[in-house]
């Protein structure tokens, strides 16, 4: 009987110990709302960054930082990004590629006939997040970014992000969808 009780002992403490190293790894890639905004305030950064780039050094300095961007806020090397950018339509619509992304900042890609969204001479933005939804290391939000010209001509952008803390610590967009709002009469 000792045996038996032992044994189960030994197989509950198991299953609390890894409870528990699930609960841990939990908390540990848990997001905030403070995370998601510095997310987002990073990518606008990044965003005007690249236009800036682009206008004191050309196509070559904007591609780079742009690619830096990529590399760094969003989660193409850790599987599927699902992205739909801006003033796209058709077969290139949909974008499940590294490439794919960096045509929608820079162009300069055949297979995706992009002007470049980041090339527009954006020099300021705002993020008005009608909502965020947190699930332990996802994100979602939804909102608008304006953008601001150097012309002062402002964009509004219907926009929707999806975040994922990963286990190596890295918080990286998997989500990204961006449009026009509706005009229609």
């Amino acid at each position: 009987m000792r045996t038996k009780i032992t044994l189960l002992s030994v197989a509950i403490g198991a299953a609390l110990a890894a409870q528990t190293a699930v609960a841990g790894y939990g908390e540990r890639n848990k997001l905030t709302e403070a995370d998601v905004l510095a997310a987002q305030q990073a990518w606008g950064e990044a965003l005007i960054q690249i236009s800036r780039d682009y206008s004191m050094g050309g196509i070559e300095r904007a591609r780079a930082t742009a690619e830096a961007t990529l590399n760094a806020a969003y989660a193409f090397n850790h599987g599927t990004v699902l992205f739909n950018p801006t003033l796209t339509s058709g077969e290139t619509t949909f974008r499940m590629t590294h490439d794919g992304a960096l045509a929608y900042f820079v162009g300069g890609c055949e297979t995706y006939p992009d002007s470049g969204f980041a090339l527009k001479g954006w020099e300021s933005f705002d993020i008005q997040n009608a909502g965020i939804l947190i699930n332990g290391d996802m994100a979602i939000t939804m909102g608008h970014v304006m953008l601001t010209n150097g012309d002062g001509d402002t964009t509004k952008v219907d926009k929707t992000w999806g975040f994922q803390r990963f286990d190596d610590g890295d918080l990286r967009i998997v989500l990204h969808h961006s449009s026009l709002p509706f005009e229609g009469s």
